[in-house]
């Protein structure tokens, strides 16, 4: 099989609109969480989350196209052109079907389903709009971005809840690996801080409501963690195999060297029981790659700041690990990020693939108070330097749906 390296990125976060400024902001230790102003808080629980802020998409997105774009397809469209840009790589008519694209998101167009249904009820379908349906659709971000850069070959789209832009991007990984492509953008985008959507995780009892202290509220591993906070944003990578990248100079971040996916079949949104599922899934992953669980240096981890979230990954981690887990730096970037739901994954490959490259990992912020049963190093509060050859990124989602990837320091 072939291999398969990282060649461009592109990002639009609660903590930057771009990877540069996402990437600073994260290593040191900035957080995105602030109160909600998509609309009224008054009558809610829970009033925080971690929204895009001064998103100006117009250097790639024409004015009068943004009305026919939820903003997950906006987000995924600015960042995976951006990717694209960053690669270098040139599509032309002799290798536009050796291109494909693969954007997962979990929910989708929620926002523009809420405002229409409202629209319908109070107006009537005369006034839903003409693009109603393909704003909603999940892969036409994928579609958007096909269209735009002119890639002919695979696209598709995972939709698999929180795991969804770790699967897209493993898929894509997959897809060159077999040689049933050359070059795939790939990652997951979101953008649901709605209010049927804080309404929804709220009855689940699944969000914090630390609204007096936005910036703290999402606190991965620590023992007074309340919930996750919801976010939005997308993370977006272009995938290139060894030969096309060699071939034309590019610039490599790191290679992609294993995936797994599996399912828990356990419960709607409960993970198993001491993180069997998750457990398996990291293993699938190393045999993958080809690794021993000793060759590991760094897991950003899925790390929600959720009770039973953190405490199952860390038992799945200890689990596979053995021994080696208490030398394992663990971090959530979600501490800083808030949980992009179906575009987690795609942002945390990205902090993956930067954190070997630049030799330094990016903290888990608000670790105050240790859980005796979070016991690993979570690289608490601050960024830290470290020669890192092999870093995993996990992923979780509702209805036991796991994904998990392995990235490696590129060597010729």
């Amino acid at each position: 099989m072939r291999r398969v390296v990282i060649t461009g990125l592109g990002m639009v976060s609660p903590i930057g609109t771009s990877v540069e400024e996402s990437w600073k902001n994260a290593l040191a230790g900035k957080s995105g969480i602030r109160e909600i102003t998509r609309f009224p808080i008054d009558d809610f629980p829970v009033r925080i989350a971690g929204e895009v802020p001064d998103f100006d998409s117009s250097d790639v997105i024409p004015r009068k196209d943004l009305k026919k774009m939820d903003t997950f397809i906006q987000y995924a469209l600015y960042a995976g052109v951006k990717a694209f840009e960053d690669s270098g790589y040139k599509i032309t008519e002799e290798n536009a079907t050796r291109a494909g694209v693969y954007v997962g998101a979990g929910m989708g167009g929620l926002a523009a389903i809420e405002h229409w249904s409202a629209v319908l009820k109070e107006k009537g379908p005369a006034r839903v709009t003409p693009f109603f349906i393909p704003m909603t659709i999940i892969n036409m971000a994928s579609g958007h971005i096909s269209i735009n850069i002119g890639a002919k070959g695979p696209n598709s789209c995972a939709v698999t809840a929180c795991a969804s832009g770790t699967h897209s991007i493993g898929d894509a990984f997959n897809i060159i690996r077999r040689g049933d492509a050359d070059f795939m953008i790939a990652g997951g985008t979101e953008a649901v801080v709605t209010p049927l959507c804080v309404a929804g995780f709220n009855s689940m009892k699944a969000l914090s409501t630390r609204n007096d202290d936005p910036t703290a509220a999402s606190r991965p591993f620590d023992k007074d963690r309340d919930g996750f906070v919801v976010a939005e944003g997308a993370g977006i990578v272009a995938l290139e195999s060894l030969e096309s990248a060699k071939a034309r100079g590019a610039n490599i971040y790191a290679e992609v060297i294993g995936f797994g996916m599996n399912s828990d079949a356990y419960h709607m949104t409960t993970p198993s029981v001491d993180g069997e599922g998750a457990g398996r899934c990291i293993g699938l992953a190393l045999n993958d790659a080809g690794l021993n669980p000793e060759d590991v240096d760094y897991i950003n981890a899925h790390g929600t700041s959720t009770h039973y979230n953190d405490l199952y990954e860390t038992m799945a981690i200890k689990k596979v690990f053995g021994d080696h887990a208490k030398k394992l730096a663990v971090s959530s970037t979600k501490s800083m990020t808030g949980h992009l739901l179906g575009a987690a994954g795609g942002i945390e490959a990205i902090f993956s693939a930067l954190s070997i490259k630049n030799g330094v990992i990016a903290p888990t912020i608000n670790y105050t108070t240790k859980d005796p049963d979070c016991d690993l190093d979570y690289v608490p509060n601050t960024a830290r330097d470290a020669k890192l050859d092999v870093v995993m990124s996990n992923s979780f989602g509702f209805g036991g749906t796991n994904a998990v990837l392995a990235f490696r320091a590129f060597k010729d």
